[in-house]
């Protein structure tokens, strides 16, 4: 599956009218690639995932990840944790985490699939509705009745022992169907699995760290998605033509499935890839991935807007 998604990203740029790739601008990158010091996001977060059990850390971020996605708006949704705005994914991770901490995750999960809309607003409440609430309300209920009838309440059981990237993306895909995600590009089927490839490396990561397991994230290839091709198109890497740059630089909305949107979110694949083998390999893809996400936090104000696509896919 991973193969898929570099092949058809591949199709995509190699066919692209309005993205381009310049590629000595990545060149620029190398070195103070050689130098990232790399700590997976959840070690930084304010909240305690690592000390959660490994079961109840999992299921916890199987639900997280799964409504982990589309954020922006005017007015943004926003959370207020005791006189501090909370916004996007810190905010929902703020939101899911208290919900699980110090709580049994197979109790959660019972009381998530039964939960109303209603309920799972409140649980959501900020200055504003939180975008796509319906379709969050929906994968999270649909995935806690999977877990509940399909796994006894516990997806970590259902994964444990399993230490290996393929494993635990097949799982997911198969099981779990709000992790579809796939375009059409020149009636070619474009795979990308943003969501699934996030949960998966979290999923490692955490059993990595907490159980001091060998595990295997090597054949993760990145997850496109909005942040990562800003902060590429801001260093030069990425190059819109004038027609995309104003739909963009006027963050007018562009629509899912559409030839910018594929193309943007493939083209990010591609340098991820480039990087990987200009790097010898020696280097996860994943780990390239989070390298450009983290310079999209720290340099948040000096970066180029961010394409606007309202999808449930990131």
């Amino acid at each position: 599956m991973f193969d898929n998604v570099l092949e058809t990203s591949s199709f995509v740029v190699n066919h692209a009218l309005h993205v381009k790739i310049n590629y000595s601008k990545v060149n620029d990158l190398i070195e103070e690639l050689w130098k990232f010091k790399y700590i997976h996001y959840l070690a930084k977060v304010p909240y305690d995932i690592y000390h959660m059990s490994t079961k109840n850390g999992i299921n916890f971020l199987l639900i997280y990840d799964s409504i982990n996605f589309s954020f922006w708006g005017d007015p943004k949704w926003t959370i207020d944790e005791n006189g501090k705005q909370l916004d996007g994914g810190m905010a929902l991770l703020h939101c899911i985490f208290h919900l699980f901490n110090g709580r049994d995750s197979v109790d959660v999960y019972k009381q998530l699939e039964h939960m109303t809309f209603e309920e799972f607003k409140t649980l959501l409440k900020g200055n504003i509705d939180i975008p796509l609430l319906e379709e969050r309300y929906r994968i999270v209920t649909e995935i806690s009745k999977i877990v509940n009838e399909k796994m006894h309440g516990n997806f970590y059981g259902f994964i444990e022992g399993l230490y290996t990237d393929n494993e635990i993306f097949s799982c997911i895909i198969r099981h779990f169907g709000c992790f579809e995600d796939t375009r059409t590009y020149e009636g070619k089927k474009i795979f990308f699995y943003k969501l699934a490839q996030l949960l998966t490396s979290d999923i490692l990561h955490v059993i990595e760290e907490k159980e001091q397991k060998k595990v295997d994230y090597t054949n993760l290839v990145g997850c496109a998605d909005y942040k990562i091709p800003q902060v590429m198109r801001s260093l030069g890497i990425l190059e819109y033509d004038d027609e995309l740059a104003s739909f963009v630089d006027t963050k007018t909305e562009i629509e899912e499935n559409s030839r910018y949107e594929v193309e943007i979110r493939s083209s990010m694949i591609v340098v991820i890839h480039w990087i990987w083998k200009t790097l010898d390999k020696r280097m996860a893809r994943i780990h390239i991935n989070d390298f450009f996400w983290s310079k999209g936090q720290d340099q948040v104000q000096t970066c180029l807007p961010y394409h606007l696509t309202r999808t449930t896919s990131y």
